[in-house]
């Protein structure tokens, strides 16, 4: 297991270094899912062209309405969020980040104390849940679903996230995943619910248990 551990963090960072590409210098198109896709569908949502829930995902939706402000500023409408388009939008608008935010907090107020790999598994389990039909359909909604997060309930999310937990909401983001596709974790010394222990196992990192 340690071995398979020190093997994934050397994934990890081969995909963070290879993700780290600026908005400007790619074309976002449909099934990317990045931080930049996530901060295209804030400032489409800010100027009023997207109405669903923010998710770094770039699905139908997000293709609709990279289509209608193409057509308002007069580009080429095809949906792909080519250069142009994204200078144009960069130039309109400057989103609160508000959701990205979010990310952070949640990675931190749960899982601050961890490596920096197993705070970028604790973001990939909030994506995973929201491409999952067993949770809700965004960051938001997922992260704020009831009874799912401690830290959500005892107030600890409203600590402030350090740049480690931004790094590491950027790296799930950027389709990093240690978990292999998780959407549970606990912490098998303090977990009290036995239902926790019951899931199919995927790996453990640091004092997490990650399980589907």
């Amino acid at each position: 297991m340690k071995k398979k551990v020190q093997a994934l963090i050397c994934i990890c960072s081969l995909g963070i270094m290879g993700m780290a590409v600026p908005v400007s210098a790619q074309s976002l198109s449909q099934g990317t899912q990045s931080e930049q896709v996530l901060d295209l569908q804030e400032r489409l949502s800010a100027l009023g062209y997207f109405h669903a829930g923010i998710t770094g995902y770039y699905g139908s939706q997000t293709k609709s309405a990279v289509k209608k402000f193409q057509a308002s500023y007069g580009l080429a409408v095809d949906g792909e969020a080519d250069s142009l388009t994204l200078s144009k939008l960069k130039k309109s608008i400057s989103p609160k980040q508000s959701v990205l935010d979010e990310l952070a907090r949640i990675i931190h107020s749960e899982a601050r104390g961890e490596s920096f790999l197993g705070q970028v598994a604790v973001g990939a389990v909030i994506l995973n849940r929201v491409q999952s039909e067993q949770f809700p359909d965004s960051i938001t909604e997922v992260i704020h679903q009831p009874g799912q997060f401690s830290s959500v309930d005892d107030g600890q999310f409203a600590l402030k996230p350090n740049e480690t937990a931004y790094r590491a909401a950027a790296a799930a983001l950027n389709g990093v995943d240690p978990t292999t596709g998780a959407l549970y974790f606990y912490n098998p010394v303090t977990a009290k619910a036995s239902w926790s222990k019951s899931r199919i196992k995927k790996i453990a990192i640091g004092h997490h248990t990650f399980t589907i």
